[in-house]
């Protein structure tokens, strides 16, 4: 049973799917703990994200299977509980090496209550990738919980098979995902207009894209049908590249000025109070 209140769960579960709009985007500059979901909320989120990349990091684990599923979910409903907001988690690939093992995992995240999940297929067959993706989707039925599933594919960020035929790989791959029960798709690495566009008008779903520097801005994949556009691990980095730079200079010039744009003390401990 999910500490928050089901009721509420519901809701915010419906309010997630709501927000995922073509044409008008759900934007997730996604958190790793409580002070940058709380930020993150107040710079005007309707929903809340984390990155598996980041959490793991603050973990001291790497990205890609090297974090605790119990320390990734214990970090999830302290996220949950801080923010009034729809809580979405990247759990990988569902920190499972079975299907059932996904299911499991999802009713544990619906048990935080949170209300969508992030579920990558890392390179696997389509047919053991969508069983997966089936899992998660039987779970969040025997909850109650109508939890936003966003299957992932990592055709393009592996860049997995001949170039010339990845776009065509990862339209079966989705449409596989999305009979097996997902709600949305998301296809990160991909950040021309001309593949985005194919990938609207391919797939009928929500489609989410990574975006970074290179990336069209938002009112540009808005124009292209996007649904929902990600920052991923980049919060994150931005953060570790501050505490860097403060690093460097303190022990190379002995000097501070990297200091004068922190948040201050006050701040953030109001952001990390319970």
């Amino acid at each position: 049973m999910s500490t928050v209140d089901p009721v509420v769960q519901r809701e915010r579960a419906r309010l997630l799917r709501e927000l995922h709009r073509p044409g008008e985007p759900l934007v997730l500059a996604n958190a790793w703990d409580v002070p940058s979901a709380r930020l993150v909320a107040e710079a005007g989120a309707r929903a809340v994200a984390t990155a598996s990349a980041g959490v793991s990091w603050s973990l001291g684990a790497a990205d890609g299977g090297g974090a605790d599923r119990e320390q990734v979910l214990a970090r999830t409903a302290r996220i949950v509980h801080a923010v009034g907001l729809p809580v979405t988690a990247d759990l990988e690939s569902g920190y499972a090496a079975t299907a059932a093992g996904v299911g499991e995992t999802v009713a544990a995240l619906l048990a935080t209550g949170a209300v969508g999940v992030n579920l990558e297929d890392e390179g696997r067959p389509p047919a053991e990738a969508a069983e997966r993706i089936a899992a998660a989707r039987a779970a969040a039925d025997t909850a109650g919980v109508p939890l936003f599933v966003n299957a992932r594919t990592d055709v393009f960020l592996h860049g997995i098979g001949a170039p010339e035929g990845r776009l065509d790989d990862a339209v079966h791959r989705l449409r596989a995902y999305l009979a097996a029960g997902a709600d949305g798709v998301f296809v990160p690495g991909v950040s021309d207009p001309e593949t985005i566009a194919a990938l609207v008008e391919a797939v009928p779903a929500p489609l989410n894209v990574l975006a970074g520097p290179a990336a069209p801005p938002v009112a540009e994949l808005a124009k292209l049908g996007v649904a929902r556009i990600s920052l991923g691990p980049g919060l994150a980095e931005v953060a570790y590249a501050a505490v860097r730079r403060a690093a460097e200079e303190v022990y190379g010039s002995g000097t501070y000025t990297a200091l004068a744009d922190g948040l201050g003390y006050p701040e953030l401990n109001r952001l990390s109070a319970g």
